[in-house]
């Protein structure tokens, strides 16, 4: 009896062990699963995909590590980050803004600004590590130029010498932004609009000047 006791605890015990090696199999292999999902996880949320019209600055712990080029590129999660920049040609404009005239008149000003970051990495990390906000800063030194340049200019002169303005304008956008990996492609003065009675004033002028012309025409016929 005593042996046949014994026998049936040592079954009971082998019993037991193996279905805690069960248990602690389906945890491992649960716990292998998790891990595989949450691996599969972090290489697909860092994965970056870079645009041909693009270039990137990748980041690690917010100093700058490597460049991106177009196509795929991999980013470490929560390490690293990628920033992108656009390398096409882009467009900003100046704003309407008045300015004083050398001969005390309030012109409307507008002038547009094309331009495009350089491809190559020193300038994609000039544009975003030497200048904060890109556009922003165009439009502020575009504004500035043009008063300096139509200031010392009268109304009539201004609205003569467009090209000279435009000219100038570019100049000064191109030597002032050598440092920000940029490219100024063309600059364009859009319009030097007078104040109102100053058009008016002007109109009756131009009206006059029409209606003599006529005059000595008929005369003379």
């Amino acid at each position: 009896m005593r042996k046949c006791a014994g026998k049936k605890k040592w079954i009971s015990f082998i019993g037991s062990v193996e279905e805690q090696d069960g248990e602690v199999k389906k945890m491992v292999g649960l716990i292998s699963i998790i891990v595989g999902v949450v691996g599969v996880g972090a290489i697909i949320s860092g994965i970056r995909i870079v645009r041909p019209v693009e270039r990137g600055l990748i980041e690690r712990l917010g100093k700058y590590n490597r460049f991106a080029t177009a196509g795929f590129n991999f980013v470490i999660p929560l390490v690293e980050k990628i920033v992108k920049v656009n390398v096409t040609e882009q467009l900003v404009n100046a704003e309407q803004q008045e300015i004083i005239t050398n001969d005390n008149l309030n012109a409307i000003v507008d002038a547009q600004v094309y331009f495009k970051v350089k491809a190559e990495e020193e300038n994609v990390k000039n544009s975003q590590y030497n200048v904060f906000n890109v556009e922003n800063q165009i439009v502020n030194l575009a504004r500035t130029t043009l008063r300096n340049v139509i200031g010392t200019l009268s109304l009539k002169e201004a609205n003569s010498q467009r090209n000279r303005i435009n000219k100038e304008l570019f100049t000064t956008l191109r030597d002032e932004t050598k440092s920000w990996g940029i490219e100024i492609v063309r600059t364009e003065l859009k319009e030097i609009k007078p104040p109102q009675d100053v058009q008016e004033t002007m109109n009756k002028v131009v009206k006059a000047q029409n209606e003599k012309v006529a005059a000595i025409d008929f005369a003379t016929a």
